[in-house]
């Protein structure tokens, strides 16, 4: 196996998982995971699409974020709202997911293994994490996995049975 087609399949995979576990929340997106707070899944979701359009279209290609208006509620380390009027419609926000996770994917599809070794447009200082086109694919694929431990977690939260496993 090629390292493309094993980001492929991670990706596949993660982006199925997550997708099931946020759809399953659709009645209760501003549910919190924990009794002390948290990100819940509406937070999750458009911050897991927002940070892989950041990685995929500034960081690897060098071009404009998609969708900069996001930045404000789905940014790292920013303000988890409960009240819902101050996010987008929940399922607006599954769509741009998978269309972000789609248009990642038609990326690997022009990539090679050789490809992955190519510097990427990330400022010196982050240089250590995103400097590379294979660290910004490998930064998508585990934090698919950190974000759906947070929706899972409000799932259970409400008392819900685990989706998987």
């Amino acid at each position: 196996m090629q390292t493309i087609d094993f980001i492929k399949m991670s990706l596949e995979m993660s982006g199925s998982w997550i997708l099931a576990l946020a759809k399953d929340m659709q009645d209760a997106p501003l549910t919190m995971p924990t009794s002390a707070g948290g990100n819940h899944p509406m937070w999750c979701v458009g911050h897991l699409a927002y940070s892989e359009a950041n990685l995929v279209n500034v960081l690897i290609k060098g071009e404009e974020h998609p969708f900069p208006e996001w930045e404000r509620l789905f940014k790292q380390g920013g303000e988890v709202y409960t009240e819902s009027s101050k996010y987008p419609a929940y399922e607006d926000v599954i769509s741009k997911l998978e269309e972000v996770r789609a248009s990642t994917l038609a990326l690997l599809d022009t990539l090679t293994d050789d490809d992955l070794d190519k510097p990427s447009h990330a400022e010196e200082e982050m240089k250590d994490f995103f400097g590379t086109v294979g660290a910004c694919l490998a930064v998508i694929v585990i934090h698919y996995s950190f974000h759906g431990g947070q929706i899972a977690d409000a799932r259970r939260a409400l008392g819900r049975a685990p989706l998987m496993g």
